[in-house]
C-alpha cells in the first residue's frame, strides 16, 4: 500500500471526515455546494449523524473526478483519540480494498497527528498474505493500491509518519514470519531469513548448534533435539546511540516454528496455529527492522532462540534433566513447557555476551495468559516497576495493551523439583505465574527485566479489529518501538 500526505483531493474514491452533530462533516462543505446540495442529501437520506463508524457511500455528483464519494463519522470530537482515526482509516481501506478503486483520499484529519493515524490504520487494514493463493478470483483481488491523507501541513504529516511508517514495516513483517507454514518457516530457513536485514545496516549473527553445545545450551538445544532441523539462535545489534559502547535495551524472543508439544503431545485440534508460537521472535525481529528502518538514536540487540518441537525417538522425555547455559538444571516435567527452556538460554546469552541496561522478553508462553485476560491484553511481569510502567503506556499509546502480572517468591515451590534445580512446570495453578518466577531465576544481578506473556494477542480474529486483516496480528513490534522511542534513545 503506498502512502501519500498531499494538499487537494483528487481520487477515485474521497472520503470526508466528519464528527458527530455535523448533517454534513465541515470537511466536506465546499465540495457539498459544488454539487448544489448533493452531499446533504446524501447525509439527510441516510441519516448520517457523523457517529462513530458511520459510513455512507455514494456516486460523486456530476462534475467530479471521482467515482464515489463517503462521508465518514469519526464520533464525539472531544473523544477523538489516535485509535479514533487508525480505525478509520482501516475501515475505509478494507471498504474500498476490492471495489475497483484504485486510489482513496481521506479528508478532514483534525491534526497532524491525526493524519499519520489515519495513514497507519489504511496501511496495515490493507496487509494481505496471499503467497500461497493460486486461485484468486478477479473480484477477490485488491485495486486499491493509494491512500492520501489531505490537508495543509504536508511536510509535518509526512515527518509524523516516519516513524509509524516503519513501525508497520516490522509489524507487516511479524505477520509474514508468523503466517509462513512451518515446512517454510524452520529454524535454519528463518534465520536465513533475519539475515536479510543486514541490508538495513543490523548486524546479524548466526549460532549454530556446534556453537551453542560449547556454550552449553542444554536447555534450548533439548526443545530441538526431536527435530531433524538444526536449532539456532540469531543475534540482531543496532548501534544506533552516540555512545556506541553504551549498554544496550535487550529485546528477547521465544522462536518455536512449530510446537507439537513434544512427547507431551498436544491434541489435534487446532495444532495448526502452533506455527504462530515463534510469535515472540516475530514481535523482535519486527522491532529490530522498524528500529532499523528509521535510524532510532538507541542501542538495542535482539536476541532470538530458533527451533522446531517435535515427538521424534530422540526428542526430551518427561523426567529428563537439563543443563542449562547458567549452570542451573531443569527437571523436565511436561515436554510442551518448553518455550521456557528456550527462553532462559537466550536470556543467559543476552546478559553474559551484552551486559544490556534492561531486558524485555516476549513470548507466547502459556494457555493460561488467555485465561486470565483472552485476546485483548498481554501479560507482563516484571521485577521493575518503572520498566513495567513504561511498557504499560508504550501499549496504550500504540494500541497493543498490556496488564500487569504478579511476580511473587511465594510461587516458587511450585516449581521446585525433588531431583534438580528446579522443574519446568508449576501445575495448573497460577500457570503464567509460575512460568514467569521460572525465568526470573535466570536474571543476574537485579537487571531491569520484564516478561510480555503474548499468546493471546499474537494471533486471533481480525473480526471486528479494523486493523488487523486476520489471524497473525503482528503484536509487538509498534509496542516494544514505542517503548524504545520513548526512554531509551538519545
Amino acid at each position: 500500500m503506498k502512502i501519500t500526505f498531499k494538499d487537494a483531493a483528487k481520487a477515485d474514491a474521497i472520503a470526508y471526515l466528519g464528527f458527530e452533530g455535523e448533517a454534513v462533516p465541515a470537511s466536506a462543505k465546499s465540495a457539498d455546494e459544488a454539487s448544489n446540495g448533493v452531499l446533504a442529501k446524501a447525509a439527510e437520506a441516510a441519516r448520517f449523524e457523523g457517529k462513530s463508524g458511520q459510513v455512507v457511500e455514494i456516486l460523486a455528483p456530476a462534475g467530479s473526478e471521482a467515482s464515489r464519494v463517503l462521508l465518514v463519522g469519526l464520533g464525539k470530537e472531544d473523544k477523538a483519540t489516535d485509535r479514533t482515526y487508525e480505525n478509520t482509516g482501516a475501515t475505509l481501506a478494507k471498504k474500498l480494498q476490492t471495489s475497483g478503486a484504485k486510489t482513496l483520499d481521506i479528508v478532514g484529519a483534525a491534526s497532524v497527528d491525526a493524519s499519520a493515524r489515519l495513514a497507519l490504520g489504511a496501511r496495515l487494514a490493507s496487509y494481505r498474505f496471499d503467497n500461497y493463493r493460486t486461485d484468486k478470483k478477479d473480484d477477490k483481488k485488491p485495486t486499491l493500491g493509494e491512500v492520501a491523507i489531505v490537508g495543509g501541513a504536508v511536510k509535518d504529516a509526512e515527518a509524523a509518519w516516519v516513524r509509524l511508517s516503519a513501525t508497520a514495516d516490522g509489524t507487516e513483517l511479524a505477520r509474514d514470519l508468523m503466517n509462513e507454514p512451518p515446512n517454510v518457516l524452520q529454524p535454519e530457513t528463518y534465520a536465513e531469513r533475519i539475515k536479510e536485514l543486514e541490508s538495513l545496516g543490523l548486524e546479524v549473527e548466526i549460532l549454530d548448534e556446534p556453537a551453542m553445545q560449547k556454550l552449553g545450551m542444554g536447555s534450548l538445544l533439548g526443545v530441538g533435539q526431536g527435530s531433524v532441523k538444526g536449532s539456532r539462535l540469531v543475534v540482531m545489534k543496532w548501534n544506533g546511540a552516540k555512545d556506541k559502547k553504551a549498554a544496550p535495551l535487550a529485546l528477547v524472543g521465544k522462536g518455536v516454528t512449530f510446537d507439537t508439544g513434544g512427547i507431551s503431545l498436544k491434541p489435534g485440534a487446532s495444532m495448526e496455529d502452533m506455527k504462530g508460537d515463534m510469535g515472540g521472535s516475530a514481535a523482535v525481529v519486527g522491532a529490530m527492522k522498524s528500529l532499523a528502518t528509521r535510524k532510532a538514536k538507541a542501542n538495542v540487540v535482539g536476541l532470538v532462540g530458533l527451533v522446531e518441537n517435535m515427538p521424534d525417538g530422540n526428542a526430551i522425555r518427561p523426567g529428563d534433566i537439563l543443563t542449562t547455559a547458567a549452570g542451573k538444571t531443569v527437571e523436565v516435567q511436561n515436554t510442551d513447557a518448553e518455550g521456557r527452556l528456550v527462553l532462559v538460554d537466550v536470556l543467559w546469552y543476552a546478559q553474559e555476551k551484552h551486559k544490556p541496561r534492561a531486558i524485555i522478553d516476549l513470548a507466547t508462553l502459556t494457555g493460561a495468559i488467555m485465561i486470565a485476560l483472552g485476546d485483548e491484553f498481554a501479560g507482563v511481569f516484571s521485577n521493575n516497576d518503572e520498566l513495567a510502567s513504561q511498557i504499560e503506556s508504550a501499549g496504550k499509546a500504540e494500541g497493543e495493551i498490556t496488564w500487569r502480572m504478579p511476580l511473587s517468591t511465594t510461587y516458587d515451590k511450585q516449581i521446585d523439583s525433588q531431583f534438580a534445580d528446579m522443574r519446568n512446570m508449576g501445575g495448573r495453578l497460577a500457570g503464567s505465574a509460575t512460568a514467569a518466577q521460572f525465568l526470573q531465576r535466570f536474571i543476574e544481578n537485579d537487571t531491569p527485566w520484564a516478561h510480555i506473556d503474548i499468546a493471546g494477542v499474537a494471533w486471533r480474529s481480525g473480526k471486528n479489529r479494523p486493523m488487523e486483516a486476520g489471524w497473525a496480528s503482528g503484536y509487538g513490534p509498534r509496542l516494544l518501538d514505542r517503548i524504545v522511542a520513548d526512554n531509551f534513545e538519545d
